[in-house]
Formats: structure tokens, sequence, C-alpha cells
């Protein structure tokens, strides 16, 4: 099976195993990720929001514009990485999904990684990153690549809160356009298991 259509699996048994039964009640439609089943970068957001939650797309309003001009700016677009949420139903209103909600979507998150096997993992904002490295705080860790058990993570702010502050769009502009040196250091790293901070 190609990795395109075990994606498309795992997206098939959220739906079969009903996942979290009380968000998909009030979602129009489940948003499992999209982009390259090849991508060296995955990114992971939170959870869908009204726009996504309409179209079945991650990261398409105000917040994905954003993200696809950084992506521009760095020469990929959204074919060439993978986009996708923790908890793949919009939580009602966009409040913060809840620790068990989290907690059921995280063995499909984990079959997505599984299959695409992405050199770097790009959190998308801190709650994100906080599902996996729970011992970070954003404001200390954006922009500053990690490697924890064989796996390079990235934490970025969240492209939404950039739009509203004009010194944090910057910095994530900043922080973005790193993606590219970490890639090249991944390639070059003699040892690819050892815990590495990338400065």
């Amino acid at each position: 099976m190609d990795k395109t259509a075990a994606l498309r699996q795992v997206a098939e048994r959220i739906a079969t195993d009903g996942v979290c039964p009380q968000l998909r009640v009030g979602a129009t439609q489940l948003v499992p990720g999209e982009g390259g089943s090849d991508a060296a970068v995955m990114f992971i957001g939170e959870a869908p929001g009204a726009h996504e939650d309409k179209q079945g797309k991650p990261f398409v309003g105000a917040a994905g514009k954003f993200l696809n001009e950084m992506l521009a700016g760095i020469g990929l677009d959204r074919q060439n990485v993978y986009i996708t949420n923790i908890v793949k139903y919009r939580p009602p209103a966009n409040r913060d999904p809840l620790p068990e909600e989290i907690k059921a979507f995280m063995p499909y998150l984990q079959q997505q990684i599984n299959i695409i096997k992405p050199k770097l993992i790009v959190f998308l904002g801190r709650h994100a990153m906080n599902v996996f490295l729970p011992e970070l705080k954003i404001s200390q860790a954006h922009g500053r690549a990690l490697r924890k058990n064989g796996q390079v993570y990235l934490p970025l702010f969240h492209p939404a809160a950039a739009l509203y502050n004009g010194g944090m769009r910057q910095t994530l502009i900043d922080d973005f356009n790193r993606i590219p040196l970490i890639l090249q250091k991944i390639a070059d790293e003699p040892n690819p298991e050892q815990k590495q901070l990338f400065k």
C-alpha cells in the first residue's frame, strides 16, 4: 500500500472507530490533514477552526493564508509539506481541545507521523508543542529545533497569534525561515540518534 492510501485509511479509521462522538456531532466534517505523503516537513496545529471545518482542510483561514506566504518564502507550498492538527474535528466555538479529546486522537496522529516519516515536525503554537514537549515554554522554545527520541521538532508561535501582533509576526517569519537550515543540519548530522539542540 502506498503512503497516500495509508493516510486515507487513517482518516477512514477515525470515522469508523467513532473517535470523540461529541465533537463529531457538532462538526461539519473530519479534517484529517493534507499535503505530500513523502513530506520532509510536517506541521501540526491544535484543532480545526470554522474555515477548516467548512472546507475539510487544515489552516485555510487567515492563519492559513499567512502560513502559505511563509511557505512560499522558503520555496515550498502545501503540496511539498504535510499539514494537520492533533484533534481532527472542530471543537465547539473554537474552544481549546480537552485533554481526553487530545488523548483520543493521538494514536491517529502517531499513525500519520509513522506513515510520512517527516525529517522535521513543526508545531504551530504552544498547545500542539506541549502535547509532545510539555516541559517547554513557547516564549523560550520558539525557533529552536530539538531532537527527542530520534525525531527533530521545531516549535513556532501560532500564525493566528502573529496576525494581531506585528512584532510576533516578524519573529515567526524569522523562525520559519530557519526551516531549510534545520533540514540541512539534519541531513548533515553524523549521529541521528544524538539528542541535540540546534542553535
